[in-house]
C-alpha cells in the first residue's frame, strides 16, 4: 500500500513540475494571463494554466490505471507488474465506471473554469454547474454521504458538501500559494486516514492530487509566477470533497468510532471558516455572497499588519494544527474526540481574534 501511495505522490509531483515549465511558456506566449484590476491584488500580469497542470496530472493517471486494470484483469496480472499493485488490479477494474464518472465531473468543472478564466461567466452559471456536477456524483454515481439516511436526504447532504468544499477552495484562491498549500495539507491528512482504514484506491487518488499541488506550488508559492485560476480551484475542491466521501472514516469491524465521520470537517475547519466569514461580511455589506472581493480572512490578516507570505504561512500552520489531531478521530473515544474538537475550535477562534485585532495605528478595538 505504502509503495503504491508514494509512487503516486512522486509521479504526480515530477509530472506537474515538468508540465508547468511547458505551460508557463505557452501561457506567456499566447497571452493566457491573469491581469491586475478589480479586487485582485497582483500588480502585473501572471500566467494562468496551473489548473490545466493540476487537473490532467490527476485525471490522466486515473484513467490510465482503470483502463489498464480492465484490460489485464481477465488474464490475471502480468509477471512484470510490481507486487504491491497485483493484489489491487481486480478492485481497480471494478471501480472503473465510478472513477471515469468522477473524472468526467472534474473535466466539466475544469472546462467551466477555463472559460471563466478567459471570459468571466458570472457566479450564477458557475454555481449552477457545480450543483449539476454534484447531483451527477450523488445521483448517477451513487457516491453519497451517510447512506443510512433516506436517499433524498443523503443526496442533498452530498450535494451541499461538494458545492461547499468547491467554493471553499475557490474562495481560498485569493493569495499566492494559499489554496494549493492548504489543499495539499488537507489532502495529505485524508490520504493517511484512508490508508489507516486499509484503502488503496482512494489514498492513491488523493496523493496524485497532493503531488500535483506540490509540483504546482513550486511556481505558485509567493511571489507566484503561475496561477491555477478557476480551472484549477474548482477541480481541487471537487476532488477533495468527492474523495472524502469515498473514504471510510467509521467502521465498527475495525473498532473505528462514529466520531470519525467528522474528520473532514475538522481537517477543513480553516477553509470552511473562511467561507462562513466571507459570506457573513458580504451579507453585512449588502453585496452578493458570490461576488469576488478582498473580504477573505487572508486579506484581513494582511490589513492587520502581516505580509502576504506571512498570512499564507499562518493559514498553513492553522490548517495543520486542526488537521493533524483529526487523524485520531476514527479511533478516539468520545472524551478524546471532544478534546480534538475543542482544539479545532480554539484554532478557529484564534484566527478570528487575529483578524479582528485593530490594525497598526488604529484607535479602534
Amino acid at each position: 500500500m505504502i509503495p503504491a501511495a508514494l509512487s503516486a505522490l512522486l509521479f504526480a509531483f515530477l509530472t506537474a513540475v515538468a508540465a508547468t515549465l511547458v505551460i508557463l511558456n505557452v501561457a506567456r506566449s499566447t497571452g493566457y494571463v491573469d491581469r491586475p484590476g478589480g479586487h485582485k491584488q497582483h500588480d502585473r500580469p501572471v500566467a494562468l494554466g496551473g489548473g490545466i497542470v493540476i487537473t490532467w496530472t490527476v485525471c490522466l493517471p486515473i484513467l490510465a490505471a482503470v483502463a489498464a486494470a480492465r484490460f489485464i484483469v481477465g488474464d490475471g496480472p502480468p509477471e512484470w507488474l510490481p507486487d504491491f499493485i497485483k493484489p489491487h488490479v481486480g478492485g481497480i477494474a471494478l471501480k472503473a465506471p465510478e472513477a471515469v464518472g468522477i473524472v468526467a465531473g472534474a473535466v466539466v468543472l475544469h472546462v467551466t473554469g477555463l472559460i471563466d478564466d478567459r471570459r468571466p461567466l458570472g457566479p450564477g452559471i458557475k454555481f449552477a454547474v457545480q450543483i449539476l456536477v454534484a447531483l451527477f456524483v450523488a445521483g448517477a454515481l451513487r457516491v453519497r454521504l451517510l447512506e443510512v439516511l433516506p436517499a433524498p436526504f443523503s443526496i442533498a447532504l452530498t450535494v451541499l458538501w461538494i458545492v461547499l468544499v468547491i467554493n471553499a477552495f475557490n474562495f481560498l484562491d485569493n493569495m499566492d500559494g494559499l489554496s494549493a498549500g492548504v489543499a495539499a495539507i488537507a489532502g495529505t491528512i485524508f490520504a493517511l486516514a484512508a490508508m489507516n482504514g486499509g484503502q488503496i484506491f482512494v489514498p492513491c487518488m488523493m496523493l496524485l492530487l497532493v503531488g500535483a499541488l506540490l509540483g504546482f506550488l513550486v511556481f505558485n508559492f509567493p511571489p507566484a509566477s503561475l496561477y491555477m485560476g478557476d480551472a484549477g480551484s474548482l477541480v481541487v475542491g471537487y476532488f477533495l470533497a468527492v474523495l472524502t466521501i469515498l473514504t471510510t472514516f467509521y467502521n465498527p469491524e475495525q473498532q473505528w468510532m462514529p466520531a470519525g465521520v467528522l474528520l473532514p470537517i475538522v481537517v477543513l475547519a480553516v477553509p470552511l471558516y473562511d467561507v462562513a466569514s466571507v459570506v457573513w461580511h458580504r451579507l453585512r455589506a449588502g453585496v452578493s455572497i458570490l461576488r469576488g472581493d478582498q473580504r477573505h480572512f487572508s486579506h484581513r490578516l494582511v490589513q492587520r499588519g502581516l505580509s502576504p507570505r506571512s498570512a499564507v504561512l499562518t493559514i498553513y500552520l492553522a490548517t495543520t494544527a486542526t488537521a493533524l489531531p483529526a487523524i485520531m478521530l476514527p479511533k478516539a473515544d468520545w472524551p478524546t474526540a471532544a478534546l480534538i474538537f475543542a482544539q479545532c475550535l480554539c484554532v478557529v477562534l484564534m484566527i478570528a481574534v487575529l483578524e479582528h485585532t485593530a490594525p497598526p495605528g488604529s484607535d479602534k478595538d
